[in-house]
This record gives structure tokens, sequence and C-alpha cells, in this order.
């Protein structure tokens, strides 16, 4: 089961990077172009948060099923495991918190820039916490 969930979280990993990345970009250019925020922008932002959220839960139900989750926290002089164990997932959860005041935040504006904006700056800024703290070694092994 761990090596079966270990797959599809980085498997489902490549998916979710992808669409926060479209997100993103069709919030900046949607501000570049100042163009109206219309049902498709709406759905991109969505569904980059739904899918966002469903990798965290089942990096939840990883974290406590693997061996370099839970049970390697005492083990901080390691690095590799420092990272699987307490930086990997306490930034993605903060990523993902920052990604859902971004969702919260747009929802509230009333100008098509304004919800850009709000979907730009924190879906980007989630994005990269994300990237800064994927376990690249043991992604491409």
């Amino acid at each position: 089961m761990y090596t079966a969930l270990q797959s599809a979280h980085s498997i489902f990993a490549y998916i979710v990077l992808t669409v926060l990345f479209l997100a993103s970009v069709n919030a900046i250019m949607g501000i570049v172009s100042k163009k109206l925020f219309t049902d498709k922008d709406l759905r991109i932002s969505l569904f980059a948060l739904i899918l966002s959220h469903m990798q965290l839960v089942i990096g939840f139900i990883l974290y406590f099923v693997s061996p370099l989750g839970s049970a390697s926290l005492g083990q901080m002089k390691d690095a590799g495991l420092r990272l699987t164990s307490l930086e990997h997932p306490l930034i993605n959860i903060l990523a993902l918190a920052i990604i859902t005041i971004g969702w919260s935040k747009h929802k509230k504006e009333e100008s098509n820039n304004g919800k850009f904006k709000k979907i730009a700056i924190f879906y980007t800024f989630g994005l990269l916490l994300i990237l800064s703290r994927v376990p690249w070694s043991n992604w491409f092994n």
C-alpha cells in the first residue's frame, strides 16, 4: 500500500504543480491584459485549489504510513529525513493555507483586476513555497 500511495502522491504532484502554474499564469495574464474575470478563470483557480487540497489529503495519509514521515521525526540531523518528515509537510500545509486565503480573498473582490491580483499573488507564492520543499532527490528515483 505504501508504494502505491507514494507513486500516486508523486504522479498527482505533477498534475497539481501544472494546474497551479496554469492558474498563476492565467491570473498574471489577466492582470496584464486587463481582461474580465470569467467563469473559465474561476474554474481554473478552483480546480487548482481542489487538486491542491486532494494532494494534501494524500500527503497526510502517506505521512503516517511512510517510514520517511512521522516515524523519522526524531532524526533531524539527517537533512533528507528532516526534509521529508518536517520541512516538506509543514511548508506544504502553509502553502495550501496561503492558496486557500487567496481563493477566499478573490471572492470578496469586486473588480476583475482585483480578483486576478489576489489569485496571482497568493497562488504564485503558494506554488513557490511548494517548489521550495519538493524532495527532488526522492522524486526522480
